[in-house]
């Protein structure tokens, strides 16, 4: 599938981040485009299965783009803690990432980059994300089964090689580095898979590592989050073995940025971060407008409702999330 560069919004916010305060968010890549097919990933299945690296949109159009909606918060006092790459798809993917890195912090305000560290293997993409102030890798399993299972990776990627490319990264990293651990039940929620990621995570000395569970509608309808007390005893596992560690469990809260254009504002956050029903009711009250964009865009098919734990979400209609 062919995206064109103005399809869809690349920078949106500032959202509420449960790790980074007020993140501004930096869309790189086109929906979804990805090196992996997550059972649990919020903005629906892949699309396109992708390994190798290759050209998306223009750095200069980002970062122009950027600018723009920097201002436009700034302007009504919408504080930014981070700008943070969090894309559609696998951000390094973007064989572009560091020049955009690189470009962005001229604007003085920290970057940070959530990706799935799949591709770190490759000594260019691990040059690239150096850039960046604050990195977080995504660890879900640790055995090879276990990562097929949860996270589907593209067929020629290996299972020892993108380990490696994760130890090879915290060896050399200068910044701050973040893990995530994403908890699904009856898949790599057992005590013996969180003891195997615990003892690998010890080898990347994470600053902080992230115990999740999904808290939007998933990729596949059977995903559940893993029951508390397995939560629980994977955060004493971990807690035994490393530094920092803190749950991602929570609702990050409805301090959505209105930025001037409330379709725009909707459409661009959830074409990338679902939003929970009142999270959509704050950003409508403090643009002045009502329940009736929301309607709109509904009958436009250019937004969608799902449930997904007792809430409804919106998101952008997008290929990658067809109503199931």
């Amino acid at each position: 599938m062919t995206v064109r560069a103005n399809d869809l919004m690349k920078v949106y916010g500032p959202v509420p981040s449960r790790r980074l305060g007020q993140s501004l968010g930096i869309n790189n890549i086109p929906p979804k485009i990805c090196t992996y097919a997550c059972v649990y990933c919020q903005l629906g299945r892949t699309i396109k299965l992708q390994s190798e690296r290759r050209k998306f949109y223009d750095p200069t159009v980002i970062v122009s783009d950027a600018e723009k909606q920097i201002r436009k918060a700034w302007d009504r006092d919408e504080r930014i803690d981070y700008l943070t790459i969090v894309p559609d798809g696998e951000p390094t993917l973007d064989v572009d990432l560091g020049t955009k890195i690189r470009l962005l912090k001229r604007r003085g305000i920290k970057i940070a980059v959530i990706e799935n560290a799949s591709l770190l293997w490759r000594e260019d993409v691990r040059k690239d994300l150096s850039e960046a102030d604050w990195v977080s890798l995504k660890v879900d399993a640790v055995t090879e089964e276990m990562w097929r299972r949860v996270n589907r990776p593209h067929s020629a990627l290996k299972h020892e090689t993108v380990l490696q490319g994760m130890v090879d990264f915290a060896g050399m990293f200068k910044g701050e580095l973040a893990t995530e651990t994403m908890l699904i039940h009856g898949l790599n929620d057992s005590v013996e898979e969180a003891e195997k990621i615990a003892d690998f995570l010890a080898t990347l000395r994470p600053s902080k590592a992230y115990i999740a569970i999904p808290t939007r509608p998933p990729a596949e309808r059977w995903v559940r989050p893993a029951e508390e007390q397995a939560i629980n005893k994977a955060f004493q596992i971990f807690d035994g073995k490393l530094d920092h560690v803190e749950y991602l469990i929570g609702y990050e809260g409805n301090a959505f940025a209105f930025t001037g254009n409330v379709e725009e504002d909707l459409l661009s956050i959830s074409s990338v971060h679902p939003m929970r029903e009142e999270g959509v009711a704050e950003l409508l009250s403090k643009a002045g407008s009502d329940w009736n964009v929301v309607r709109k865009l509904l009958d436009e098919r250019r937004l969608i409702e799902l449930e997904y734990g007792g809430y409804k979400f919106y998101m952008r209609k997008l290929p990658s999330r067809d109503v199931q």
